[in-house]
């Protein structure tokens, strides 16, 4: 895939998620919440108010740690194409 090709996957793939109005899962959140950090370049801690929260989403991208901007962009594209897409 170009890489014209999958910004534009993953923008739309964000777009979707934005949309969706009925509940998800927490660990499919955590997820694409590491993936679009990571695909942003956007390395910041979490910003809850809840340290808990915190604790997740720092737990997730520690998680993601190894992969670049590229992969991070088309594991969330997949990622939401396997569970949005099917539903």
């Amino acid at each position: 895939m170009t890489e014209e090709a999958l910004n534009k996957a993953f923008e739309e793939a964000v777009e979707l998620v934005n949309q969706y109005t009925d509940p998800l899962p927490a660990d499919f959140l955590l997820r694409l919440y590491a993936y679009y950090k990571i695909a942003n370049k956007n390395y910041d801690n979490p910003g809850s108010r809840k340290p808990l929260i915190n604790a997740f989403k720092a737990n997730a991208l520690f998680q993601a740690r190894n992969i670049d901007e590229r992969e991070a962009k088309e594991k969330y594209v997949a990622l939401v194409n396997s569970y949005l897409k099917n539903e």
